[in-house]
């Protein structure tokens, strides 16, 4: 496993984004892990953030001419501070794009705040965790309809790696449906086994106990 990603993890726990006990998911699952972004809360962790997601672009696409683009409300702060760790570790001046909630009806009105696409653009979707896709459907005509624009790829912090609606992940699902690129930072897979039998800060995150509880979950639900 990349260095990046082990750091990530620590990053997660550290930050607490990434817990483990017992939740329900916003699909009704009840899941012994949980990732909650919006724990992030200062400029320091937001940052080191960006770095990570850059990093993963980095790794995984090549192209030198990318835009970037954040579905509200939490892919807002993430694809300005990815945009700025991309400038600032590898001198790639990519634009940024999101979208309001609500359309704008005075001045020059829109749904879109940064830079506004052009036909052949290649779009990079920047989300937290995709479960279901939802947000990514959504946006995907918002793009569409603002130009002939490529959806050159989806980047999401963790996959969780559960079944969609058609037995193969989330991030497989949008992939087949739009042809993009879907890559993850890290997945369910590499943060266990990254976790077991580490220690962070002196404490053991995940126990026999809850690595049990996530291999039976992921018996029910993974991919």
């Amino acid at each position: 496993m990349d260095r990046y990603k082990e750091e990530f993890i620590e990053f997660m726990v550290k930050s607490g984004v990434l817990t483990f006990g017992k939740f329900k998911t916003k699909s009704g699952r009840l899941t012994p892990f949980f990732i909650n972004t919006g724990n992030y809360d200062n400029g320091a962790q937001m940052s080191k953030l960006g770095q990570f997601y850059a990093t993963a672009i980095k790794q995984n696409i090549p192209d030198e001419n990318l835009h970037l683009y954040g579905p509200a409300y939490k892919g807002i702060p993430l694809v300005v501070t990815t945009s700025i760790a991309l400038y600032d570790l590898y001198e790639n001046n990519f634009t940024f794009t999101f979208n309001r909630k609500e359309a704008k009806d005075h001045g020059e009105g829109g749904s879109l705040v940064g830079y506004k696409f052009k036909d052949d653009d290649k779009v990079v979707i920047i989300e937290d965790v995709t479960t279901s896709g939802a947000s990514v459907r959504e946006s995907v005509p918002i793009l569409k309809a603002c130009a002939k624009v490529k959806l050159e790829a989806l980047v999401v912090s963790v996959d969780r790696m559960e079944k969609g609606n058609h037995g193969i992940s989330a991030l497989e699902e949008l992939q087949n449906e739009y042809g993009l690129k879907s890559f993850a930072i890290v997945n369910l897979e590499e943060v266990v086994e990254y976790l077991s039998g580490n220690e962070i800060d002196g404490q053991v995150i995940l126990t026999e106990e809850i690595k049990k509880d996530i291999d039976q979950y992921r018996l029910e639900y993974g991919v």
